[in-house]
């Protein structure tokens, strides 16, 4: 089968360059990859097509086409947008361009592919508009939808302007409907994605008039070649490493205690802060372990915060203010880990001096960190808002420590259960290393995509575009002729879904009054 990947946003290529460095190379750049090399390991021919960028600032992007080393997943990068670099928030206006040089890249190659797989709300919206040019059917994978960030974000009914221009919510969460609407399949990572997530109040209506919409409950997997318990040469250098930052910030006679570590960007969502005002706020979890904060292109704080986004420098300013509330000088260290591997080997570490894998996030969709970490041999403490309820728990048996990342005490618990008693580290360790092997594989993941794919032809048996078509509910042509001429003077189009957001932002600022 000859599947084609939708991904504008982020870009790759086989230095996994900026990955977790921006917002825009995240974990659902980890999870294309993984999945279209596993895909192309089980004989099928994968295209990710992405964007084009001409910049001297990011170099790494400028040639068309890319191969992944040892496979045949082929990167194509498109021109659309312009030659700089652009945010996603940023992307929208120009994805129409992105389907029309899809579509002549197929044209000039001679044959269309078999299916696409779209990732994210404009990867999902440019499936659509493929959809209706070709009559190729596509899958969506939201990763992450808007109107659950949407909640997390809204603090009172007047912010939301700022927060749209910010954002772009509006577009956001109607290529997001779209993409929901018209995808014969919708691939989610966990049955809470599914049952709410895809339920709000902002996507509901849509399965309402259509409540046989079809979903593939299909997790993740970890790279095991990567990340996995097992020393890998790359380690020495990292162990150097640990050894460096933890001369230059960790007391001497603290230098033997654990780890506690955590990996993930400097944005708010991930709740970084919160972590480090629960380690703050208690004198045993100090008094067991460090904490060490993994950031991506941050080696030393006080000299490199002026490298720092904007918005990842308030958070770091946060974080410094927060460790000198708490005279946490000589407790805290920060190491820069500048790719998977060294991040794997930064795990194993952790894991061999009986350390512990924190992840604070405020909502987490799924949590590949949290499979990588565990993947690697380390007990995890993880979110409970998300995927991570999942992962760890399994009717009555558990495989890692769910917290609540509001509450500081739920966090700091959370950690002393493992580094308090040796026994429960070693049964989580245990715990986390049967879960991956058996359950969070990518080989099991690209199954699940082509039997879910398989699955929906054979119930539906379509073979032309008007017999596609009539699976939708149909309510969002004028969105999807927004999205394949996006104006101003278009913008009437998207004049239904805005006034259904500012009923429900109305009806979430009343609760918030209330609470207030």
């Amino acid at each position: 089968m000859h599947i084609a990947f939708f991904n504008p946003q982020g870009n790759f290529d086989n230095n996994d360059s900026y990955w977790t460095e921006h917002p825009d190379f995240g974990g659902q750049l980890v999870y294309v990859k993984e999945l279209a090399l596993a895909l192309d390991r089980q004989g099928h021919e994968v295209v990710i097509f992405t964007r084009r960028i001409d910049d001297p600032q990011w170099p790494e992007f400028r040639e068309p086409e890319e191969t992944y080393q040892g496979s045949g997943v082929k990167i194509v990068r498109l021109p659309f947008g312009g030659n700089t670099f652009l945010r996603k928030e940023e992307l929208w206006p120009y994805l129409h361009s992105y389907v029309k040089e899809v579509k002549e890249w197929y044209h000039q190659w001679g044959r269309l592919p078999d299916v696409v797989t779209t990732h994210y709300g404009d990867g999902g919206v440019t499936g659509a508009m493929f959809q209706e040019m070709t009559g190729i059917p596509y899958t969506f994978t939201a990763h992450s939808l808007g109107a659950q960030k949407l909640d997390k974000l809204l603090t009172h009914e007047d912010n939301f302007s700022a927060l749209d221009k910010q954002y772009q919510f509006i577009i956001r969460l109607a290529a997001e409907r779209i993409a929901i609407d018209l995808a014969i399949v919708r691939i989610v990572s966990t049955e809470q994605e599914k049952n709410q997530q895809y339920q709000h109040s902002l996507y509901k209506d849509l399965f309402e008039s259509d409540t046989d919409k079809l979903f593939a409950v299909v997790p993740p997997g970890v790279n095991r070649y990567i990340f996995s318990e097992q020393k890998a040469a790359i380690d020495v250098m990292v162990e150097q490493e640990f050894t460096r930052v933890s001369n230059r910030d960790i007391d001497h006679k603290r230098q033997t205690l654990p780890i506690s570590i955590a990996s993930s960007r400097l944005d708010p969502k991930k709740n970084v802060t919160g972590l480090v005002e629960a380690y703050g706020e208690n004198k045993e979890w100090q008094h067991k372990s460090n904490l060490m904060l993994a950031v991506r292109g941050l080696d030393e704080p006080g000299k490199d915060i002026h490298q720092l986004k904007p918005e990842e420098r308030v958070q770091m300013e946060i974080i410094l203010r927060i460790m000198a509330k708490h005279e946490l000088a000589g407790k805290v260290t920060f190491i820069n880990l500048g790719s998977q591997q060294a991040l794997a080997a930064a795990y194993r570490i952790v894991a061999k001096n009986k350390g512990v894998f924190c992840l604070t996030s405020l909502y987490e969709p799924f949590g590949l960190a949290t499979i990588e970490a565990m993947s690697c041999g380390v007990p995890v403490v993880v979110t409970e808002n998300g995927g991570g309820s999942e992962i760890l728990k399994d009717h009555k048996e558990t495989f890692g420590i769910l917290i609540n990342p509001e509450d500081n005490s739920s966090i700091s618990e959370g950690a002393l259960r493992l580094l308090s008693k040796e026994e429960n580290w070693t049964h989580y360790r245990n715990q986390g290393l049967f879960r991956v092997k058996t359950t969070y594989t990518w080989e099991a993941a690209a199954k699940g995509y082509i039997t879910s794919i398989s699955n929906v032809k054979k119930i539906n048996n379509f073979n032309d575009y008007e017999e596609l078509m009539g699976m939708n509910t149909g309510i969002n042509t004028k969105e999807l002729t927004y999205f394949k001429h996006p104006s101003v003077k278009n913008r009437h189009q998207l004049y239904y879904l805005e006034e259904k957001i500012n009923t429900y932002i109305r009806q979430i600022s009343s609760k918030l009054r209330q609470n207030d």
